[in-house]
């Protein structure tokens, strides 16, 4: 086929930078795609898939399973009838079959953007850490699927701009081309765009998340601060009243012993309780007022 040695290489050792390059004979086309099976555990890994396009025919490299070639041969059976079938369009319906793929994981990304948007704001305590796996989970999906769509225009420019220059000079059939491929570079946009657009709402969930966060943890504190208060203060109240307990329970003579009077050690008890109560009303009274308690 008389393939270009540097085009075997970039085959051989699976190149990862999509591209598209010209040849003498043919042009070549790195295009990537992914792992489409959500249960698995590969969900999303790229996966190139390379296209050598000649005049004559289209020859296609992939290194890992994948349905494209097999929705290209169901569309070409298709419209078999109705248009002209070239390597040109062989190359344009492949590129558009792994542009489409991206469809339903983006869409999926829509409605769990939207129920993160919705939710983080409404959640209770126990529901915060699931809410954080999920911010984390869809922000990497999203990250992994722009990465896997930012260099797509680029190749598509490429390709349009081919098209278009022998459009001028030779072909009416590339203008058709011209026409698909812009489809597909519109699509290229517009799925950047709503990744840009969901990055940003994520981005924002996460802020108000953290705020939301932060709030609770300053509520928890506060409380904390308002019992370690109360605390404080009625150990304030009971550290007077051990004192004087202490001092007149002391081994020594103190006025209100047993001694003289039968009755004046009950006349000091009654007015050590007396003064107790009233250090505790006034101080009750206090805290109250002040906002201590």
């Amino acid at each position: 086929f008389h393939v270009h040695p540097l085009t075997i290489e970039d085959i051989s050792t699976e190149e990862v930078r999509e591209k598209y390059e010209v040849f003498r004979h043919y042009y070549f086309v790195c295009f990537r795609t992914f792992d489409q099976d959500y249960n698995s555990g590969s969900y999303l890994q790229p996966a190139s898939m390379y296209s050598v396009v000649f005049r004559e025919g289209i020859i296609t490299f992939h290194f890992r399973p994948t349905n494209h070639h097999l929705h290209v041969l169901r569309r070409m059976e298709q419209l078999h009838s109705h248009i002209v079938l070239t390597p040109d369009w062989i190359n344009y319906a492949l590129l558009d079959d792994i542009t489409d793929s991206f469809a339903s994981p983006i869409q999926t990304i829509q409605y769990e953007v939207d129920s993160i948007d919705e939710l983080v704001l409404l959640l209770r305590e126990s529901e915060t850490n699931d809410m954080l796996r999920r911010i984390g989970s869809c922000r990497k999906n999203v990250m992994a699927l722009s990465r896997l769509l930012s260099n797509k225009a680029d190749v598509v420019r490429g390709l349009m701009k081919r098209f278009d220059e022998r459009f001028a000079y030779q072909h009416h059939r590339d203008g058709e081309i011209l026409l698909y491929l812009g489809d597909i570079l519109d699509h290229v946009l517009t799925m950047l765009q709503s990744l840009w657009s969901y990055e940003k709402i994520l981005d924002r969930s996460h802020s108000n998340y953290l705020a939301q966060i932060s709030l609770e943890i300053n509520q928890l504190s506060n409380k904390t601060n308002e019992v370690m208060g109360t605390l404080t203060f009625f150990a304030s109240l009971i550290v007077p009243m051990t004192f004087i307990t202490g001092l007149w329970g002391m081994n020594v003579h103190v006025p209100g012993q047993p001694g003289q009077d039968p009755d004046e050690p009950f006349v000091w008890w009654w007015a050590l309780i007396g003064v107790m109560l009233l250090y505790c009303v006034v101080a009750i009274y206090f805290g109250k007022k002040y906002g201590l308690i």
